[in-house]
This record gives C-alpha cells, sequence and structure tokens, in this order.
C-alpha cells in the first residue's frame, strides 16, 4: 500500500471505514427514550414533536448555511430544543450536550471496531495518519475513544467542528496542512466514493476504499 515511500501519510474516514455502525434515529423508540429522559431534566416534548422539531430545525441550519456541503452541530439543536420547551430553569448550552448524548445512545443499534482496520492501523503504526470525517464531535470522539481508535492518530478532523461536509475539499486541505505534505504524499482510505475517492483524489492525492485497503492489512 505504501509503495517506494512514496505515501507518507495516510487520511482515514470514520464510520463504515474504521467502526462498523448502525444507528436508527428516525424511530419512535429512539424519540420515546430522548424524550423521557429530558422530562428528568426539566424539559416537556412528545416523542413525535420531538422527531418533528429535530428535522426541521437541521432543515433550517443547513438551508441557511450557505455552504455547499453543510454540517451542523447537534448540541446546538438540542439546546434550542430544551430552550424551547422548558418547564424550570435549564442550562440549554449544557443540556444541548448531554441530549446529543442520550440521543446517540438512544438510537445505537450497533457500533465496533472492524478488527481488520485495527490491523492496518497496527500495521502503519509509524506512518503519520488523521482522520477526517463526517461527524460529530460531541459524541464520536468518545466513541473513537472507547474503541481504542482516537490515540492511534495524530489528530481528527471532523465536519461538526468546521460546519461543513465532505465531499467540500476544505476538510482535506486541513489535514494536509497539519500533516505537513504534499496531496500527492498522502492516501485517502474510505468507504464513499464520492466523499473519501474522489474528493480527495480532485486534490491531487492518492485514494482508496476501506475494503482494497484490507487486503494489506
Amino acid at each position: 500500500m505504501l509503495q517506494n515511500g512514496k505515501i507518507k501519510g495516510l487520511i482515514f474516514d470514520c464510520y463504515k471505514t474504521l467502526i462498523d455502525i448502525k444507528t436508527d434515529e428516525k424511530s419512535r423508540e429512539t424519540n420515546k427514550r430522548v424524550s423521557s429522559w429530558l422530562l428528568y431534566q426539566g424539559v416537556r416534548i412528545e416523542p413525535d414533536r420531538l422527531r418533528e422539531e429535530y428535522r426541521w430545525k437541521v432543515a433550517g441550519r443547513l438551508g441557511n448555511s450557505g455552504q455547499q456541503y453543510p454540517d451542523i452541530r447537534i448540541e446546538e439543536i438540542f439546546a434550542e430544543i430544551c430552550a424551547e420547551n422548558a418547564f424550570r430553569a435549564i442550562d440549554p448550552y449544557w443540556l444541548g450536550i448531554e441530549t446529543a448524548k442520550v440521543f446517540r445512545t438512544a438510537s445505537l443499534r450497533k457500533l465496533e471496531a472492524y478488527p481488520k482496520s485495527f490491523r492496518l492501523l497496527e500495521k502503519y503504526r509509524n506512518v503519520p495518519k488523521c482522520i477526517v470525517s463526517n461527524a460529530q464531535r460531541v459524541f464520536t470522539e468518545q466513541e473513537l475513544r472507547f474503541l481504542g481508535l482516537y490515540d492511534r492518530f495524530n489528530f481528527v478532523i471532523m465536519s461538526s467542528d468546521h460546519r461543513i461536509k465532505k465531499p467540500d475539499t476544505k476538510l482535506f486541505k486541513m489535514a494536509l496542512d497539519r500533516l505537513g505534505l504534499e496531496p500527492w504524499e498522502v492516501l485517502s482510505i474510505g468507504d464513499t466514493p464520492e466523499n473519501d475517492i474522489y474528493a480527495p483524489q480532485s486534490l491531487g492525492m492518492n485514494a482508496m476504499h476501506i475494503r482494497d485497503a484490507w487486503r494489506y492489512a
């Protein structure tokens, strides 16, 4: 994979590349669990309304962003919902963060690291590497940490931090700058052609699907 010393740095996607995940964010059961938890935090909102409020607010934020590939911070959405539906004094900022984590927990159906990706990281442990992911830092960083992945990377770039998503190439440019490498010296590895193959290739980077990369583990 790192032929002739040409590749000096690696950029990995996160979900479906390092982590196998399945979520059900739209189900009534997921929103019912969050709604019930919120009652104990001073917020009253029915599950169906919670789901619709969340959907409307996300669509509004994305539509007004002015970006071609916008992203949000999910904790800000939940902070708004909590502030608008509180029946006692609350701290919306703190509660938005905690609600985002509870929402994630309630929606998860599967979350585990791919063993082949672990082996790949171990094999190339001495090569500078980072993650560039369409992800919400509020819970993704913790998932990477408790799965034993976070500290295997020099740094992690998440779309929520910058309010833009792949395939916006700005995220890859940030990664190249922090790696201190030229595009042709870096290999992008991921599962989504538009995000992880074509976007970095447009900058002159090398790119490979994760299933092809696993052959080198």
